[in-house]
């Protein structure tokens, strides 16, 4: 078992902690916290891209467990919807992480860019949209359309990643008709289950760093206690703020991943 702290630094270490916090904060309130805490751990001297994705798991299994622990008992979210949703995203996170091995995810970067700029206009331009519930569909289109939401994000979550929780919160809210809050709880539930699914395809090839997941996990778990009952707080309003700007945080983030990619194709060339 490697615990990836043998030749890590305090300063590191405080960085990986700090990172966690943070992005257990940004998870529980909106999704999105891979932005912080992905590209700390990829700093840490001699990681690998795939240690560095599955411990970043790891540690996101601890925060989106605990966040969904504190928003079902204070939101009370609807578990017949949450749970099947949580079921199909697993399969589909796994499918997603088998296809990311053999398939870049620089292929399906350029098409992320375009959809979360369609995602940030569309909640611009629609402010009164996510503040109440107003559910869209009844009976088993409500159930089909969850688990169809639930098996696409989940497989993007395995094979990609970032923003799986942004994705979960603003399909919820614009397809189903969720209020920004209700849908933040039943997203945490489903990217719990997205999380175990990519960590049942990592745990077999040992990529797994136990000491730093150990630290990233609990500093994680700190930041969604607060993240979730700060949302509960503030309400939908407030977390409709926090998405636009986790949204366009990612926009940035993706944007200059792929300009650098294109540089770096163009050069070789």
């Amino acid at each position: 078992m490697v615990s990836g702290l043998e030749d890590i630094t305090a300063v590191t270490i405080l960085l990986i902690i700090v990172a966690g916090f943070a992005a257990g904060w940004i998870d529980a309130v909106v999704g999105g916290g891979g932005l912080l805490q992905l590209p700390v751990m990829l700093m840490i001297p001699g990681i690998t891209p795939v240690q560095a994705l599955a411990t970043n798991k790891m540690g996101s299994i601890f925060g989106t467990a605990t966040s969904s622990v504190t928003y079902y008992r204070r939101v009370k979210p609807d578990m017949r919807t949450a749970l099947p949703m949580a079921a199909v995203a697993l399969v589909g996170s796994i499918g997603g992480a088998v296809v990311a091995a053999s398939l870049p995810g620089s292929v399906f970067k350029p098409i992320i860019v375009v959809a979360l700029i369609a995602v940030l206009l569309f909640t611009v331009f629609k402010p009164g949209m996510g503040e109440l519930t107003a559910l869209r569909h009844s009976g088993r289109t409500h159930y089909v359309v969850a688990a169809c939401i639930g098996g696409v994000i989940g497989f993007y979550d395995g094979l990609i990643g970032p923003g799986t929780g942004s994705f979960l919160v603003i399909a919820m809210v614009s397809l189903m008709g969720y209020a920004f809050l209700e849908a933040s709880a039943k997203a945490k539930i489903v990217n719990l289950a997205t999380n175990a699914g990519a960590l049942m395809f990592f745990l077999p090839h040992g990529s797994l760093l136990w000491g730093i997941g150990l630290i990233l996990g609990l500093a994680n778990m700190a930041g969604g206690y607060l993240g979730a009952r700060t949302a509960v707080k503030q309400g939908s309003k407030f977390i409709r703020i926090v998405f636009l700007l986790v949204v366009s945080a990612l926009i940035i983030k993706l944007g200059v991943d792929v300009w650098n990619e294109n540089i770096s194709v163009a050069l070789a060339g």
